[in-house]
């Protein structure tokens, strides 16, 4: 048995990370700055998009892209249920309702026949999730829609993903929102960003992440005089701001993006190539180019077995494989139902209780995904 655990999803993090920390540290300013600034256009540039406006977590980009889009107490905010609950509680931050829709039973994304008959006069905005790293066609959803329901994309496990049409997710014109947590493809340890094209947004969302005050500390530490207008609040905002020590962590991630993505399009390959005709059946498209294995999950064949697959998951964890879940679906908890008698989401409900997630992360080798896969056949041919 492997001694050494295998994290469900390792940060990969080399010397250029630790130096450039340290260069951050040693200049004095390590609030958000001048290396903030130059990481929100690389990643602009890295998108070619006008603007990137970098964040605390995704969860405060959902939030603040829901706030800028105008959604306010009473209005429904439709998402998928099998998402983290940030998804959802981004719109009950504002007192507005999420509405969950159902899944495809093959993308794991929303379906999108189901979300349409959750519009109401109340809907006024979705928020599409690209799970796993699948990035799901938000031109058709927009075609779709009536025009005055803004589209929000939850992206936290789709930096580098691609849209059926070739483009990076962040491209859409949705306002965008991705994920810079430990775990995520491009990693400053915590984190996010929103990603629009509008002018009028991104001056709005800058002020709201810090205080809603006209001009930010960095302003104020380069130009003194600017202390004259910098208390003049005319509105709530927030303390939801990036730092420079994260934005000097994601320059470097950045810059080594596309081979740490070589490396995740490899162990996808291994494991679909090792798990395929044991019964197992896998997310669709999850070794395509377009994809961006954030996550890697397969469906179990429960009918077939003797256990569950959380028994599955315990069982490799026993084994150091840090296998996981996501997710529990949201529909189903207190927290979202208020006592009232959930509404059913067949394929969600189905599904969610066939699903594990494998390690995957940049830092994994060949003989990792190995012992994934061999470890997995061992206990198939156990109990089937």
């Amino acid at each position: 048995m492997r001694l050494e655990y295998l994290p469900f999803g390792k940060p990969n993090f080399s010397d250029e990370e630790v130096d450039a920390v340290s260069r951050v540290m040693r200049s004095g300013w390590i609030g958000m700055g001048p290396e903030t600034i130059a990481f929100e256009r690389e990643l602009a540039d890295y998108l070619n998009m006008q603007h990137v406006v970098t964040v605390n977590s995704c969860t405060s980009a959902l939030f603040l892209a829901l706030q800028v889009c105008g959604i306010k107490e009473g209005d429904e905010v439709i998402c998928p249920s099998l998402t983290w609950c940030s998804t959802a509680n981004a719109a009950l931050y504002l007192n507005a309702k999420p509405v969950f829709c159902d899944i495809d039973t093959e993308t794991l994304c929303i379906n999108v026949e189901d979300l349409l008959l959750r519009v109401t006069s109340k809907t006024k905005a979705i928020v599409v999730v690209h799970y796993g790293g699948l990035a799901i066609d938000v031109a058709y959803l927009r075609a779709r829609l009536p025009e005055h329901i803004a589209i929000i994309e939850d992206a936290a496990h789709a930096f580098g993903s691609r849209y059926p049409d070739g483009q990076l997710v962040g491209t859409s014109g949705n306002l965008t929102c991705f994920s810079f947590y430990a775990n995520k493809n491009l990693s400053t340890g915590e984190g996010g960003a929103i990603v629009t094209s509008d002018n009028a947004m991104t001056e709005k969302l800058q002020s709201l992440r810090q205080h809603a005050l006209p001009i930010d500390a960095w302003k104020r530490f380069t130009h003194p005089k600017s202390i004259l207008m910098s208390n003049q609040l005319t509105e709530l905002g927030y303390k939801m701001n990036y730092t420079d020590l994260q934005a000097s962590i994601g320059r470097v991630q950045l810059a080594r993006f596309d081979s740490m993505q070589q490396t995740r399009q490899q162990i996808a390959e291994f494991y679909f190539d090792g798990l395929q005709n044991i019964g197992i059946s896998f997310q669709r498209s999850c070794t395509n180019a377009s994809h961006a294995k954030h996550l890697f999950v397969i469906r179990l064949p429960l009918a077939e077995m003797r256990y569950d697959r959380d028994e599955m998951v315990l069982a490799l964890r026993a084994r150091n494989i840090g296998a996981s879940i996501h997710y529990a679906p949201l529909h189903l908890m207190p927290l979202y139902h208020q006592g009232a008698k959930p509404e059913s989401l067949p394929a969600t409900e189905n599904l969610s209780k066939t699903i594990m997630t494998l390690p995957i992360s940049a830092s994994m080798n060949q003989d990792d995904a190995s012992y994934v896969t061999d470890t997995i056949k061992e206990l198939m041919e156990k109990q089937l």
